[in-house]
């Protein structure tokens, strides 16, 4: 059988189970794409720091004198040292081996005995930068120096949240809660991006948010839009302002390629989901819960539960058997479903994921 003549096939298994390939990943792709960092709330004053782990590399951000946030890699220009540790505020960046002593703005600004060493120039010397944006709040890294701009990325994309969360600017981490995933994180990522098992798997959130019939994937630049209808928002667990704003009572999701999505319950309730991979089978999800200025809600952490009660637990169980089973010599990749009409029961989203997935790695 030609396999080119017929539907697009799901990736080979040897893409989630070699430990090359989630190698090449972290040096190939997750260092030139744009990945999340924090956010802006844990940087509101001159001098708070934060540290952050990207593809294996060791950074910061810390908000400078002239209210800039900038990123760098953690790591003293002298000889190696790490410079700073979790979180706190400083008035410069002070190197723990030899003391050498950096301006928040990366610039070096003294070392002990430099003075002596003839032709030494201070002004030659600065912490390694990488590029970092705000983007409504979050703060995102690209290891890429010459990294394209995260609206060139996920097009619309900030206007579009803008509308559906019309206070996100304000709004402030309530809980984050932490899943272990015991499957490589693409696997998780495909379950994320499509909606063909929500039915059978969801009860919950097919059941009583999301109306399945009307549940479509778009690409949209780098970025994988979710959009349904909703149904049953009289039976929602919190109270909803249908009058509010317009998509008050909209669901929508925005996954932004590789590894972050933000997602939006009726009510402008805003949850986000970070992929952190750990290993070639093992990666860990982060669930972010937010509020207008931090502000604690029942509502909002009774939804957590939730959340974390049903689509997360359900989602758990999915992701690991299907990496139990690309373990297996009977696994033979299928070919997805594709619906030219698009709808729930398709899997062109992730006919497009899979493509950004090869040419990342095979570089196709």
């Amino acid at each position: 059988m030609n396999l080119q003549s017929g539907p697009p096939r799901a990736l080979e298994a040897r893409y989630y189970t070699d430990p090359e390939i989630f190698r090449t990943e972290q040096r190939d792709l997750l260092a030139t794409t744009w990945q999340f960092a924090g956010h802006a709330s844990q940087v509101e004053k001159p001098g708070d720091y934060f540290v952050f782990e990207i593809a294996g590399q060791s950074l910061f951000c810390v908000r400078g004198r002239d209210n800039e946030v900038r990123a760098f890699y953690n790591v003293c220009q002298h000889r190696a040292h790490e410079l700073v540790q979790g979180s706190g505020n400083a008035r410069l960046l002070v190197c723990p081996y030899h003391a050498w002593t950096y301006e928040l703005s990366g610039a070096l600004r003294a070392g002990p005995n430099t003075a002596a060493v003839p032709g030494f120039d201070r002004n030659e010397i600065c912490l390694t930068a990488v590029p970092v944006e705000d983007f409504l709040g979050f703060l995102f890294v690209n290891l890429d120096p010459e990294a394209q701009p995260m609206d060139s990325w996920f097009p619309g994309v900030r206007a579009e949240l803008s509308a559906y969360v019309p206070q996100i600017e304000r709004l402030k981490p309530l809980e984050w809660v932490e899943i272990q995933e015991r499957c490589n994180w693409k696997v998780s990522v495909e379950n994320y991006s499509e909606c063909y098992h929500c039915q059978l798997n969801h009860p919950t959130f097919s059941g009583g948010v999301v109306k399945p019939e009307t549940y479509d994937i778009r690409p949209q630049g780098h970025c994988l839009r979710h959009t349904t209808q909703c149904q049953n928002l009289e039976r929602m667990t919190y109270a909803i302002d249908l009058e509010a704003n317009e998509h008050a009572g909209d669901y929508s999701s925005w996954f932004l390629w590789p590894l972050f999505s933000f997602q939006v319950y009726p009510g402008n309730v805003l949850n986000t989901y970070h992929w952190r991979p750990g290993a070639v089978d093992a990666v860990t999800v982060w669930r972010g819960w937010y509020t207008v200025d931090g502000v604690d809600s029942d509502d909002i952490r009774r939804l957590a539960v939730q959340d974390r009660a049903t689509t997360v637990e359900e989602d758990i169980h999915l992701v690991e058997s299907v990496q139990r089973g690309l373990g297996s010599r009977g696994y033979n990749p299928g070919p997805l479903v594709i619906d030219p009409r698009g709808g729930v029961k398709s899997e062109h989203s992730l006919a497009t994921l899979q493509g950004w997935m090869r040419a990342a790695i095979d570089g196709a």
